[in-house]
């Protein structure tokens, strides 16, 4: 892997990253390997030997998915050996959300998708604190971890990811042992993996979808598309899958406009490969669901109530930025000042909280609201650019006037094939976000690219994709 310690060395090879998600479809440099079922990203402990920048200070990451674990990595490699970096993170293993619909099906499990953070310790020297976050003191630049301690820091990279809403009549609890929304990777997933293969023949599984925006776009719409190959190869072609989403249809006469990614992909998987199978309701109000029962009521978009009975049930509730309910740490501390309170506006040339006395704290990954999708390929671009922000502020320098961010998933249709959707992001001055690019340039209404056609190609394909950016991460 080549070594960028230069700020304009950085650019170059951010953009080179941005570009070959056009190009290649496998968007992040770094460790490749196609073996499917790969789990815990490379096998090397050997040291690296990082610059001797001149930069020194304490550089404090929060959260150990994708966002924190690839600032903190980067911050080793562009800002040398004299940071002191440290990583706050209870859990000792991340579960990957990217491919953890295939657990479902059963073509993959929980514990292939497990990644430790060893290669940060034993390779780049990041200190692991096995702990979570309990208060921001911003005045006095000091953390106040669960384990009572206090972690001073000179910069703060918060990557909390989200937490998950009490909704539609459920609890925590009910999520955790009855009714799971599995959108955090881990135990829920093998609930719902378990709750499936026990349903019985021509079913119904019952499925909802929160309003935009939440962890990745297109993740329902794949869970659903493999769900009902699930059911119709193992259950019957009678099995039902019904989709109950709270987004509503930009175009009235068509309901498939709900769709908030890949809507010409999963229009035709839910139209043509799972006919019969996928009933798709968009604009959907009312929600409830008994967690005893399964019973599930609701309005559809013409106003008129119905209820289910189906025999699995699969609530992804509302989610906001971890921390940000009325009592929680990031609240408290002020950093939850985007839209409801849910998440954390940022300077998108560096990631740093627009929050007053702020200065110093970055957000990045699903907590931040910076016009950019919440999704694992996206965490791992922001968390670029805010450590080459981070390393330029440390130098005396600007952010990067002109970033340029990608995003790219492939989405699996059923057990042997996927579509994919990816877009390169400038930097708009003018409005200063994040817009989509078009012919290389900063085009009004430009839109991500979609993949023509559901391939076996495209699934061969993708875990390529998966494990490079996997173990651009991790590894």
């Amino acid at each position: 892997m080549t070594q960028a310690h230069t700020p304009l060395a950085r650019r170059r090879w951010l953009m080179l990253a941005g570009a070959s998600a056009i190009t290649a479809l496998v968007p992040t440099l770094g460790w490749s390997d196609d073996d499917e079922d790969e789990g815990d990203a490379g096998s090397s402990t050997s040291a690296i030997s990082p610059a001797a920048t001149g930069l020194t200070g304490r550089m404090v990451v929060v959260g150990g998915g994708m966002a924190g674990v690839t600032a903190a990595k980067y911050l080793r490699l562009w800002g040398g050996s004299g940071l002191t970096i440290t990583l706050v993170e209870p859990a000792t293993t991340y579960v990957s959300n990217i491919m953890s619909n295939l657990v479902l099906n059963g073509s993959r499990t929980v514990t292939s998708l497990g990644y430790t953070h060893g290669n940060l310790t034993t390779k780049y020297g990041v200190n692991v604190v096995r702990a979570s976050v309990t208060a921001i003191d911003k005045a006095n630049k000091t953390l106040t971890l669960s384990d009572g301690s206090a972690l001073p820091y000179d910069r703060l990279v918060l990557a909390p990811g989200v937490e998950f809403e009490d909704a539609y009549g459920l609890t925590q609890t009910d999520y955790e042992t009855r009714t799971p929304h599995a959108w955090r990777a881990g135990p829920q997933t093998q609930l719902l993996r378990d709750q499936l293969a026990a349903m019985p023949s021509n079913g119904t599984f019952v499925m909802t979808i929160p309003k935009a925006p939440y962890r990745c776009p297109p993740g329902p719409y794949e869970r659903a598309c493999l769900v009902a190959d699930f059911l119709k190869t193992t259950k019957g072609t009678g099995s039902k899958v019904i989709v109950l989403d709270e987004n509503f249809p930009t175009d009235a006469a068509n309901p498939y406009t709900a769709i908030q990614a890949e809507a010409h992909t999963f229009t035709q998987a839910f139209t043509v490969t799972h006919a019969g199978v996928v009933d798709y309701q968009p604009g959907v109000t009312d929600i409830a669901i008994d967690p005893v029962t399964k019973a599930v009521s609701y309005t559809d978009r013409m106003g008129v109530p119905h209820t289910l009975n189906p025999q699995v049930v699969n609530p992804i509730p509302p989610h906001r930025a971890t921390g940000s309910s009325a009592s929680g740490w990031m609240t408290q501390a002020g950093l939850a000042n985007g839209a409801s309170g849910k998440w954390a506006l940022v300077n998108v040339l560096s990631f740093e909280s627009t929050a007053p006395g702020a200065a110093g704290v970055h957000v990045i990954g699903d907590a931040s609201q910076c016009g950019l999708p919440k999704a694992g390929h996206v965490a791992n671009q922001e968390a670029k650019i805010c450590a080459d922000a981070i390393v330029r502020a440390l130098s005396g320098q600007q952010p990067d006037p002109a970033p340029v961010a990608n995003s790219a998933c492939y989405s699996p249709i059923t057990a042997s094939t996927a579509s994919w959707l990816t877009a390169v992001y400038q930097y708009d001055a003018v409005n200063a976000k994040f817009v989509v690019a078009n012919n290389g340039g900063v085009t009004a209404g430009a839109k991500a690219v979609e993949s023509a056609n559901i391939s076996s190609k495209n699934f061969q394909q993708m875990n390529t994709w998966f494990n490079t950016l996997m173990g651009d991460s991790f590894a």
